[in-house]
């Protein structure tokens, strides 16, 4: 007799075969613009259940360039796994073609070549269009939003959050969980989620002073779908007051929290659930070691970390999708829910190339709404890039470089800290910068740019201690984003060496000696999550740099040595 798990394998076989797991024939199209959006949104209906994942959009309503990361580096059982595998070999490990569209949407290699032809990516009226779609085939599909939706742009910042706000709302979601939401401050989440017309959901999202469950976020929702019952349990990121300014929301706790999470698929088991989906915040590592620990979990709909996997990852029997970010991809899972339980599965991971897929004019006129007030200061020219801006991967992107200039110019620093968040577009060569440009690299409540004087002993441990966030082999304790990026500052990396031993040579790049621990250097950097922190803020910095410029050249980063890989 066939075990579950044996027959969910047997369904992401058949599944990548037919077309319907991963990207589908969009995978095999030469590289040309010869996509149609029938191709892209072209699936065998299946079961009676689907639904649709967004993640990680960080407030990008209009179409991007976003380049997937060149070095993604997995440790411990996640070693050579994915997400951890990039570029050619992701496209190897995926049958990808070099120069396809797949090529262009999931790997980083020929990325301006490609984008030439292949174009932007995301708009939120091309993912509504997607979802529509959706729901004209399964009218009663699910769309549920991983999070990191109301941050991350000059329109967001100024509106507090409402105009994501309103342009989700016009899309019509059934629920969604949170990370970066909450550096809008508690008081403003609150009045947010009292309006919101879907379910906002968070089982470890904890009252901090009674150390209790949250009444203002619900553990889970149930929905009755194609004649099954579905519990959605939330999942908002875990270690917020680490990652981000607790004095922000201080009246919440986060954690992981897997057994009360497993306390929620009982209950909602008990209560008759056929299929339990988690809505996750964790991170992708975190949410397969959650996968191990907690049984019952039908489907995992994993955000934070940005992957974009083209097919899933099943742990035990529990599924986990990941679905990108910037509004890049959209996911559809359908899956066959009876007698109780999950059967079967068919997903695909869809590419939203902007121009192929037809923007929904209602979701247009509101984004077109929301940026009408700003729309002179966000299309102002600052300058003009001879390289590709990036964000993403483990170290400095060119994005992170510039950002790292500007500091120890504009702040007469000798060094520069800039932090390892994963947010941000691309731009391609000899494309202008513009003031929104700028804004989608930096935007955020806390951003005061500071100037301040630190210790090589001191620099040494802060390295030390983001190098654990990322590379520690236990995922519960990878606690924040990737590397904290450094200007002016070179260093040696050994990521399998333990807590405390992985940072070396650190050498000040402008003299070209080694950092003493004894002395003190003049350090610039941005995003302290301490209340007191002074500073211009940081695009205002980033800002007056390029004009200075003009146009920006941002030199090859060869100052940090990565070692164990």
């Amino acid at each position: 007799m066939i075990s579950r798990r044996d027959f969910l394998q047997t369904s992401m076989a058949a599944s990548a075969i037919l077309g319907a797991s991963s990207f589908g024939n969009w995978s095999r199209l030469a590289a040309q613009q010869a996509l149609t959006q029938d191709q892209l949104l072209q699936f065998d209906t299946f079961g009676n259940v689907s639904l649709i994942h967004i993640t990680d959009i960080h407030a990008q309503m209009k179409p991007i360039y976003f380049r997937e990361p060149e070095i993604n580096l997995g440790v411990g059982g996640a070693r050579g796994q994915v997400p951890h595998v990039t570029g050619a070999d992701f496209r190897r490990m995926y049958g990808i073609e070099d120069g396809s569209p797949s090529a262009y949407a999931l790997s980083y290699n020929d990325f301006s070549a490609l984008a030439k032809g292949f174009g932007r990516v995301g708009g939120l009226d091309r993912v509504s269009t997607v979802v529509n779609a959706i729901r004209a085939d399964r009218p009663d599909a699910l769309l549920l939003d991983g999070g990191d939706t109301w941050h991350g742009s000059y329109t967001c910042f100024h509106s507090q959050g409402q105009d994501m706000v309103n342009v989700m709302n016009a899309m019509k979601p059934d629920a969604m969980t949170f990370h970066w939401e909450f550096t809008l401050g508690s008081d403003r989440v609150r009045e947010i989620v009292e309006e919101l017309p879907f379910a906002a959901l968070g089982q470890n999202i904890f009252d901090n002073e009674w150390d209790e469950p949250s009444e203002d976020f619900a553990d889970y929702e149930f929905y009755e779908r194609g004649g099954a019952k579905i519990a959605v349990i939330g999942q908002a990121f875990p270690y917020m007051p680490i990652a981000n300014p607790g004095w922000m929301f201080p009246e919440y706790s986060f954690g992981i929290r897997d057994q009360r999470m497993q306390e929620m698929v009982d209950e909602v088991r008990a209560a008759g659930a056929d299929l339990v989906v988690c809505l996750s915040h964790n991170g992708f590592d975190v949410d397969k070691k959650m996968a191990g620990k907690v049984s019952g979990i039908d489907v995992i709909l994993s955000g934070h970390t940005h992957d974009a996997l083209p097919e899933p990852v099943l742990v035990g029997e529990t599924i986990i999708i990941a679905s990108g970010s910037n509004g890049k991809f959209v996911s559809r899972v359908d899956l066959d829910v009876r007698d109780g339980r999950m059967m079967g599965f068919r997903h695909k991971l869809i590419p939203v190339f902007a121009d192929v897929i037809d923007p929904d004019p209602a979701v247009t006129a509101v984004i077109d709404a929301e940026r009408a007030p700003h729309k002179d200061k966000l299309e102002e020219v600052i300058g003009t890039t001879d390289t590709l801006l990036y964000r993403r991967g483990n170290f400095n992107g060119s994005w992170d470089d510039l950002i790292c200039d500007a500091l120890i110019s504009e702040r007469d620093a000798d060094i520069a800290l800039s932090p390892g968040v994963r947010w941000g577009p691309s731009i391609l060569p000899g494309d202008p910068i513009t003031r929104e440009d700028i804004w989608n690299v930096t935007s955020m409540t806390y951003g005061q740019a500071y100037r301040t004087e630190m210790t090589g002993e001191f620099l040494h441990v802060v390295l030390e201690d983001v190098a654990d966030n990322l590379f520690n082999p236990d995922p519960y304790y990878q606690q924040g984003g990737d590397m904290v990026r450094t200007g002016g500052l070179g260093y040696r990396i050994d990521i399998t060496k333990p807590q405390g031993s992985r940072i070396s040579d650190l050498t000040l790049l402008k003299t070209g000696e080694a950092i003493d621990p004894a002395r003190t250097y003049a350090v610039a950097g941005w995003a302290s999550v301490n209340p007191d922190t002074e500073g211009p803020q940081i695009w205002d910095v980033v800002e007056a740099h390029i004009r200075k410029q003009g146009t920006v050249v941002v030199e090859p980063n060869t100052s940090v040595i990565v070692e164990g890989v």
